[in-house]
């Protein structure tokens, strides 16, 4: 007899209460459940979605990694996800087709060509791989790439970080998902939270659509909507949610090797293992929650590129979506403790939420675990928006800022 096929997680029967609930069962919220699990023996964990399982941001991004941000606090986060990134397929016992082919921030005009050369020596002195490229190394690594000194945005140099790349969004969180559900941790779908259990000035648990769930310890991590949740318990968090476009074309023979990223002309591109471009923009004027394509959002997008890329000009679009964005002030995460006992939150991540999957679900799980926050985590508190010790990655953190 034909064996069934194993199913990579199973759909378990819900509890009464946990010792951790998390809210969000995208990549951060799955990788969080499973370092809770692996590096803390903490395995009594349900991670609530309202629809399935990574159906959010984490479907909805251009899978984009890289680490070189400007300042220590976030260059040191997104390293340590980095890192994770390198050995997170033997980790996982999942091939997550993660590909170091490297990220280019192409430069346009000499405030951009200043800025770049800035970042590229502070990534060095933090021990990150980053080059400065002249505009014919540009067009030695992309030989598709326009680097004609008629252009409305000329390129004028680049920073390159070798080691960057992309992954495969699905198979990422797949692979977190079996491995959290092999560790115990239970994954519900279909389980939107739709308030909080309170003793005084302390979360207790959570109301669902599903009943209420008792919970020792609470973690947020719903990217644009976790504001939504904290306004239910009476805090305001410093975000805007706005619609991030994106689209892909049909499927190409190999054209790029790399990934490229232009801040001026609201572009960047790569291309997937199958072929298809993948192609981001920025984000739509208003705050928001749709999830679709906005035709003048594309149009500029499409122009910019074609005149980066002439051979673009011949492919075809083959779907437009947005994904939902929490920009903070300083374009930087909120990560850490609220001013609710047991409630723990992850969000802000703006456009770096998939590239820190790895690293955000590691020092979450700390923090939650040890009820302080991780070293990694300790700049990125919310407190910072009251002591002004603000973290501005503005000009590194990528278009859409």
């Amino acid at each position: 007899m034909t064996e069934p096929p194993e199913f990579l997680w199973a759909e378990p029967e819900l509890r009464r209460g946990y010792d951790v609930v998390i809210v969000g069962a995208g990549g951060h919220g799955l990788a969080t459940a499973y370092y809770l699990a692996r590096n803390h023996g903490i395995t009594n964990v349900a991670v609530l979605e309202r629809g399935w399982l990574a159906g959010g941001n984490m479907a909805r991004n251009t899978t984009i990694i890289r680490s070189n941000y400007l300042w220590d606090e976030s260059a040191a986060i997104y390293e340590h996800s980095l890192r994770l990134w390198e050995t997170l397929a033997d980790d996982l016992d999942y091939d997550i087709l993660f590909s170091q082919r490297g990220v280019l921030n192409l430069a346009h005009n000499l405030s951009d060509v200043r800025e770049g050369r800035r970042r590229v020596n502070a990534n060095r002195l933090n021990g990150i791989d980053a080059e400065w490229l002249t505009p014919a190394e540009v067009k030695k690594l992309v030989p598709i790439i326009n680097v004609s000194e008629d252009l409305r945005y000329p390129i004028m140099g680049a920073t390159f970080q070798p080691r960057g790349g992309i992954a495969k969004h699905d198979y990422v969180a797949w692979a977190y998902a079996r491995a959290a559900h092999r560790l115990g941790v239970h994954l519900i779908q279909n389980c939107e939270v739709t308030g909080f259990l309170r003793d005084g000035e302390r979360v207790t648990g959570v109301t669902t659509s599903r009943g209420t769930i008792e919970a020792g310890r609470v973690a947020l991590c719903a990217a644009g909507h976790t504001s939504v949740l904290a306004a239910s318990l009476g805090f305001r968090l410093p975000l805007q949610s706005h619609p991030l476009q994106a689209l892909v074309s049909e499927l190409l023979e190999q054209v790029l090797n790399t990934v490229v990223m232009s801040n001026a002309v609201h572009v960047y591109v790569s291309q997937a293992h199958k072929g298809e471009l993948v192609m981001g923009a920025g984000i739509d004027a208003y705050n928001g929650y749709g999830q679709r394509g906005s035709f003048h959002v594309i149009e500029s997008q499409l122009a910019a590129a074609v005149e980066l890329f002439p051979i673009f000009a011949r492919a075809h679009v083959l779907r437009t979506w947005a994904g939902i964005v929490d920009v903070s002030p300083d374009a930087s995460p909120i990560l850490g403790l609220t001013p609710v006992g047991n409630l723990f939150i992850n969000c802000g991540w703006g456009t770096g939420g998939f590239k820190a999957t790895p690293g955000a679900g590691w020092v979450y799980a700390d923090t939650i675990a040890g009820g302080r926050p991780h070293p990694l985590a300790a700049p990125f508190a919310l407190e910072r928006f009251t002591t002004g010790a603000l973290v501005d990655e503005h000009g590194a953190a990528a278009v859409a800022h």
